[in-house]
């Protein structure tokens, strides 16, 4: 199989990329050239924002499949897939759970009613907008049958750009009584970069259409489990203070953003975000690994990298300030 991916650099891309060599197929990224892409693959370099970004891809080169990962203007999308409409057997498009119109019911499926206001070829304006936007780009190109939406739930893993496991494991390996929002038992889902990827290429391999939900299935783990993951592999002797949502919300404290991953219970929120049905893409062959591999395979990395995640601009920066953390606990305040 040949594979151009839009990105590959980092993160999703990277999974991508990674997976798609380890399956011996031929590889070509186009980016802005800021981050090096892994080794084997074919590099070109163009930025999609720019006038005449596009002009690396622009030689008449074919592709069995296309993946996009973009998240801003959905025109950029646009204008790709029209320049790759008949050169390309299929566009993966790595969309997004966001598409769904709010509030989201819980366990609602592919059919769930979508954002209104996006379009192929508007700028950026919102997450959601941006997103479904560019769903609606490949569509317009490629088809229904030709156009492949993967709508990610939270994704995590190796090389996560966006810092919530990082942050987690950080805060844990740092030792002490640690803020832990309840309840312990409170399922959340996840996928790991690398089991998108995989399913991913396999969806293409399949000549598989139309939108998918995509994040671990319900009730694999929970709080808990994950932030127990993180004390085991870290090796810490952290104290999980287990802490009630109220307490939590009561102080100020923004769930998502100041306590990763974690989302009150009940909330529009939570069912948005944590309860997700993914019956379609476990039929078609999802497997997800467990959150152990997950945190332990993101902790080997962190630590080769000195211990701080590459985080992206355009994201906002997460994570519990400790003075915080100690008033909420009754603690005196530590420094970072």
């Amino acid at each position: 199989m040949r594979l151009l991916v839009l990105g590959g650099s980092e993160f999703v891309g990277r999974a991508v990329v990674a997976a798609a060599l380890g399956r011996g197929w031929e590889v070509t990224v186009l980016n802005r050239g800021r981050h090096r892409p892994p080794p084997g693959v074919r590099a070109l370099t163009g930025d999609r924002t720019a006038p005449g970004g596009l002009a690396a891809l622009a030689d008449g080169t074919t592709w069995d499949a296309v993946l996009d990962t973009w998240s801003a203007a959905p025109r950029a999308v646009r204008e790709t897939a029209r320049l790759l409409r008949g050169r390309a057997g299929r566009y993966a498009y790595v969309s997004s759970c966001s598409v769904y119109a709010w509030p989201r019911p819980a366990d609602s499926a592919e059919d769930a009613a979508l954002v209104t206001g996006a379009a192929p070829d508007a700028g950026q304006t919102d997450y959601a907008r941006d997103k479904r936007g560019g769903e609606l780009a490949a569509v317009e190109s490629f088809g229904a049958d030709g156009s492949l939406l993967v709508r990610a739930g939270l994704i995590l893993g190796p090389y996560e750009n966006v810092g919530r496991l990082p942050w987690w494991l950080n805060r844990i390996a740092r030792g002490g009584p640690v803020l832990a929002p309840g309840p312990r038992d409170l399922p959340v889902q996840f996928v790991d970069a690398r089991d998108l990827a995989e399913w991913t290429l396999s969806a293409v391999e399949r000549d598989l259409s139309g939108p998918y939900n995509l994040v671990g299935p319900a009730g694999r783990t929970t709080m808990g489990a994950l932030l127990e993951a993180c004390r085991r592999v870290t090796g810490s002797a952290a104290e999980l203070r287990w802490t009630d949502p109220g307490v939590i919300l009561a102080a100020g404290i923004e769930p998502w953003v100041q306590l990763p991953v974690w989302l009150p219970p009940g909330s529009e929120s939570y069912d948005a975000l944590h309860r997700v049905d993914v019956e379609r893409a476990v039929g078609t062959g999802l497997v997800c690994r467990s959150a152990e591999e997950t945190v332990a395979d993101t902790w080997q990395w962190l630590r080769e990298t000195g211990g701080e995640a590459p985080t992206r601009p355009d994201r906002p920066s997460v994570g519990l300030d400790p003075v915080v953390e100690a008033r909420v606990l009754g603690l005196p305040a530590e420094g970072p």
